[in-house]
């Protein structure tokens, strides 16, 4: 036991993608203190880190929100093609099918436990495997990509609906022009893979008969739930998870695909900056205490350019300072939070791998494809 007394306590977990590892840094760090939470509201990849922390598959909440560090691109491969074929999935049946015979086959389950999970090996077969997945993409498509095949590998949906505390997320009805909130007990992989359809990048996704698109393309933190009387009662300490709101974030582009990324993010980062603020100033009038974690001063200048970035180091190394800032955050904030000091003990082993591998010196390509034939 962890804890002094127990302290009504919410978290909003905020939009943000690939830097939502700065996200499951944080909630690493809030596991091994044994932090729970009575009101979890999420909006866009926040959605996918608070059930990474409250209903992940195989019951190991570490374990989940650490994979999710792992699953960048390798370096040396982002560098010649800069997607992470591993989250962006070709559309359509045939793709689905495809990749589902693919999971079956022995010689790629071989090849997948050869090479090193961010590997260049590993990875560029992984690539070979995606551009040969055959697709329905054309241009009456509504999206690019399908909509997060592998989320089921991740979250326990079954065990979503038994998890103490109340979840929320949102996501934007096309048909009502209006903005819903689901709760825990509304929770599917269906309603999750609407609250993703960010435009362009995926498809409206119709569930109950309505088209919705992301919710966090236009609210990127869910406030507007934690405003409502009903939820309000159940917290006296709010915690700010937000990853978008930092003007530090808006950088000149590198090259033209940089420039439409942050094409996506640049109006976000205003919105998210004004709504955490008002946020805060009207739950200081009601008498609540809104404690924000501080991510982005652990961030150096020389790492923004590339902060939205699916490589393998980029999302191991925002792991890492998420982490940092939520071990620096429970240590100012802990007792506030009702839990007892840390005892100093050793971390559990929560990141070891991805520490290591982040610090260990890559082999170049050559060396890697040498090592691979020398096996035969």
């Amino acid at each position: 036991m962890n804890h002094t007394h127990h302290v009504k306590t919410g978290i909003v977990l905020g939009g943000g993608a690939p830097n939502s590892s700065l996200i499951a840094g944080a909630l690493v760090a809030f596991a091994e203190r044994e932090m729970e939470f009575d009101v979890i509201s999420t909006s866009g990849a926040g959605a996918l880190m608070g059930l990474l922390y409250t209903c992940p598959q195989g019951g190991d909440r570490v374990e989940a929100l650490s994979r999710w560090a792992q699953i960048g691109v390798s370096d040396e491969l982002y560098k010649l093609f800069p997607v992470n074929h591993k989250v962006f999935m070709k559309p359509g049946d045939h793709a689905h099918q495809f990749r589902q015979a693919m999971a079956k086959n022995p010689w790629v389950q071989w090849h997948r436990e050869m090479f090193p999970q961010g590997s260049f090996m590993h990875d560029m077969f992984q690539l070979a495997w995606a551009s040969m997945t055959p697709s329905n993409l054309n241009t009456k498509s509504l999206g690019l990509c399908a909509h997060l095949p592998f989320v089921e590998e991740y979250v326990d949906f079954d065990l979503a609906h038994r998890m103490p505390g109340e979840f929320y997320f949102n996501a934007f009805n096309l048909d009502t022009s209006s903005m819903e909130v689901w709760n825990k007990e509304q929770l599917s992989a269906e309603r999750i893979r609407a609250a993703f359809s960010f435009p362009l990048i995926y498809p409206p996704y119709e569930v109950d008969g309505h088209w919705y698109i992301e919710g966090a393309s236009i609210e990127p933190l869910n406030f507007e739930v934690m405003t409502r009387p009903e939820v309000e009662e159940h917290v006296d300490v709010v915690i700010v998870a937000d990853i978008l709101g930092s003007y530090r974030l808006l950088q000149k582009p590198r090259n033209l695909y940089d420039a439409w990324v942050k094409s996506i993010i640049t109006p976000l980062v205003k919105i998210a900056h004004s709504d955490t603020k008002m946020y805060k100033m009207q739950m200081a009038q009601h008498g609540k205490t809104v404690l924000q974690l501080d991510f982005y001063k652990n961030v150096p200048d020389a790492w923004l350019p590339e902060i939205f970035d699916w490589s393998d180091s980029n999302l191991k190394r925002l792991f890492e300072v998420g982490y940092q800032t939520g071990q620096e955050f429970l240590d100012e904030h802990g007792l506030l939070l009702g839990l007892l000091p840390a005892t100093g003990k050793p971390a559990r082993t929560h990141h070891a791998a991805v520490r290591q591998m982040h610090h260990t010196s890559p082999l170049s390509p050559t060396r890697l494809f040498e090592n691979a034939l020398a096996m035969f």
